[in-house]
């Protein structure tokens, strides 16, 4: 399905998400730094996860809202919210105010408001297209994702230090733009059967039937370790906006990227962090339909644990270098482990769920990153309690642990299958 083929409600998020996308990921990656140098590692990394709650809790209400107010309402009110927030965020950052702690609050709304999106953007996709092409249509989406995430950093990096006030006002403007392209330029596709079945209820019930509904699916032994083990490798991804940029902004100075004759290119801590985020985005853009393809091939349970076991090399790798090319180096194996396990997940998962809970057993397994994104700015505080080789140690640990209940998730589900062929056997 060409793009030029696409209904005109994505043709208008398309342009928009991806303008807004590469502002956000301008600054975005710096965060943290910027935090942990106002309030300290300890209390900004306590702070990170304090303002992640309020996210979980946004996420799981994000699909009723969506289905109750419909898809444009809530995408139109929250980048107005998101644009609004960057706003303030930005005055908050000038000279003429300069206060941290209302950044802070901002950001934690910015991270709200986010997840009050993307539910309705993405079930809008589900409306308007046909299923055969909802995955072709999502790819396009996730490549202009990663593509921002390529440029983005790249001019934060250059920019980011001595103009932070200008690009949140760029963040807040083009989010305002984008509010006013969805409210003049986009129609709702919410069903309305969807709508009217949602009509009377509460948004406090949906929420306990949310829960109970996890409740249900966790005694499921295979699944409830997919998700532990899943919140454990994600402390290791996760930390790729967190802890990396710390380090890398204390460790790294004066690294020399290239060199011809007299002349060579040197970097800094916060520009070899965008150099490193710029790697990942770009791997991942360039090789994820190609590394999914080869790794069809391979066992589900040696992905896996493949994966997590690249993820605990790289962070272990990257905790004890701050030579430019030895980061590199390992962020191409921390890429690769993401790379081979993006396309397995969504099918186990599909294999697993019972047909009539299907989409509540996808619902739930994004847990595993909002619940990894909650508990990942632990490491922050980490490094100033027992410092930042067992901060690194201990993540690449988790990594590990990871692949163990992995490699245990899969014995029991193979189980049976495999006392079921002894007894056809026999």
């Amino acid at each position: 399905m060409r793009i030029r083929d696409w209904d005109s409600n994505l043709k208008v998020r398309l342009f928009g998400e991806s303008a807004l996308n590469i502002a956000f990921w301008m600054f975005f990656p710096f965060l943290t730094i910027y935090f942990a140098g106002e309030f300290g590692k300890d209390k900004a990394g306590l702070m990170l996860v304090f303002s992640q709650v309020f996210s979980v809790l946004a996420n799981l209400m994000g699909g009723y809202f969506a289905d109750r107010f419909g898809r444009k309402t809530m995408m139109v009110l929250a980048s107005f919210g998101q644009g609004i927030c960057y706003l303030v965020f930005a005055l908050a950052s000038s000279p003429w105010v300069d206060s941290p702690w209302i950044g802070f609050i901002c950001f934690a709304l910015v991270s709200v408001f986010s997840s009050l999106y993307w539910p309705a953007s993405q079930a809008m996709v589900a409306d308007v297209v046909e299923e055969k092409d909802r995955s072709h249509v999502f790819a396009i989406f996730y490549t202009s994702i990663n593509i921002a995430v390529v440029v983005g950093p790249i001019l934060g990096a250059i920019f980011y230090a001595d103009y932070r006030f200008y690009l949140l006002l760029i963040a807040g403007i083009i989010c305002m733009v984008l509010s006013g392209l969805l409210a003049k330029m986009t129609r709702e596709t919410v069903p309305v059967q969807t709508g009217i079945s949602q009509g009377n209820k509460k948004w406090h019930t949906v929420l306990i039937g949310q829960m109970k509904d996890y409740g249900v699916i966790f005694r499921d032994k295979t699944f409830l370790l997919f998700i532990i083990a899943g919140v454990l490798a994600a402390q290791t991804f996760m930390q790729l906006d967190l802890l990396l940029p710390v380090y890398m902004k204390e460790f790294v100075h004066n690294q020399t990227l290239f060199q011809f004759g007299d002349w060579s290119f040197t970097v800094q801590g916060e520009q070899a962090f965008g150099i490193l985020l710029s790697e990942n985005g770009f791997l991942v853009a360039l090789f994820t339909v190609a590394v999914t393809k080869i790794m069809m091939k391979y066992k589900e349970r040696n992905v896996f644990i493949l994966s997590s076991l690249m993820y605990a090399a790289a962070i272990f790798m990257i905790g004890q270098t701050n030579w430019i090319w030895g980061l590199i180096f390992a962020m191409a194996i921390f890429t690769l482990g993401e790379l081979i396990v993006t396309g397995i997940q969504q099918s186990f998962v599909s294999k697993i769920a019972p047909n009539h809970m299907r989409g509540q057993y996808f619902a739930a397994a994004s847990l595993r990153f909002t619940i990894g994104k909650t508990i990942a700015p632990l490491s922050i505080p980490l490094t100033v309690w027992i410092g930042y080789d067992w901060t690194f140690i201990i993540l690449a640990v988790l990594a590990v642990l990871s692949a163990f209940l992995y490699w245990l998730m899969f014995a029991i589900t193979e189980k049976p299958n495999s006392l079921k062929l002894k007894k056809e056997s026999a």
